[in-house]
C-alpha cells in the first residue's frame, strides 16, 4: 500500500488528508443523525399531553430545548403558546432554521471533498506527464524506468481522486436527502403542536364561564 502511494506523488498528501476528513464527516454525521436522536419516539405524545392537561410548566420547556432537535423546535412554540398563532408560528419557524443549520453542519465540507478530490487526482495526473516527458526529454525513449514512475504517478493519483470522489458524493446525496427528510418530520410534528395548543385553548375558552354570566 506504501508503495502505491509513493507511486501516486505529492498530490497523495492532499488526496489522503481529503479521505481521512470525508470519512470523519460521513462517520460523525450517520452517528449525530439517527433518527431516534432527532425524533425521539414518545416525545410528541408527551408533549401532547402536558397541553392537554395544562400541566405544562417552565421547567418542561427547558427540559425539552436540551432533550433533542424536535424538542428545541417544540420548545420554541410551547414558549409563545399564549401569544398569537402567527408568532407562534414565526418562532418554531425560527428555531426551525437554527436547527436544520445544525443538521447540515459538515455536509458542505463533504460536498466540496467530493467535488474537488477527482481535481486533485487530475492535478496528479499532469505532474506525472509532465515527469513522463520531461524523461523523455533527458533520456529519450529508451529507459522504460524512467517513463513508467511518470505514468505510474498519473494514473495512481487519478485513480485515488476517483476512489475518494465517488463514496464521499454517494454519502453528500444519501446525507442530504436524510437531513430533508427529518425536516419533513419536524415540520409535521410542529404543525400538530400548534394545532394542539390552540384546540386546547379552545376547549378551556369553552368551559371557562363567564365573568358577566348569571
Amino acid at each position: 500500500m506504501y508503495e502505491i502511494i509513493k507511486a501516486g506523488g505529492i498530490m497523495m498528501v492532499p488526496i489522503l488528508l481529503a479521505s481521512i476528513i470525508a470519512i470523519a464527516i460521513i462517520v460523525e454525521r450517520l452517528w449525530t443523525l439517527q433518527h431516534y436522536r432527532i425524533l425521539p419516539g414518545k416525545l410528541f405524545e408527551k408533549v401532547w399531553q402536558w397541553v392537554e392537561t395544562n400541566q405544562l410548566e417552565e421547567t418542561h420547556i427547558l427540559a425539552l430545548q436540551q432533550n433533542s432537535p424536535l424538542g428545541k423546535v417544540l420548545a420554541a412554540g410551547l414558549a409563545n403558546r399564549h401569544r398569537p398563532r402567527e408568532v407562534m408560528r414565526e418562532a418554531i419557524e425560527d428555531a426551525g432554521r437554527h436547527v436544520v443549520h445544525e443538521l447540515e453542519r459538515f455536509l458542505t465540507a463533504l460536498g466540496t471533498i467530493a467535488g474537488i478530490a477527482p481535481l486533485l487526482g487530475l492535478l496528479g495526473t499532469v505532474f506525472g506527464m509532465i515527469r513522463t516527458f520531461n524523461s523523455i526529454t533527458t533520456s529519450g525513449i529508451g529507459s522504460p524506468a524512467a517513463l513508467s514512475s511518470g505514468i505510474a504517478e498519473a494514473l495512481v493519483a487519478t485513480a485515488a481522486g476517483l476512489a475518494v470522489a465517488i463514496p464521499s458524493l454517494i454519502c453528500f446525496r444519501m446525507l442530504r436527502r436524510r437531513v430533508d427528510s427529518l425536516v419533513v418530520e419536524m415540520e409535521k410534528e410542529a404543525i400538530k403542536l400548534v394545532q394542539a395548543v390552540e384546540n386546547a385553548s379552545a376547549r378551556r375558552s369553552a368551559t371557562t364561564p363567564s365573568v358577566g354570566a348569571g
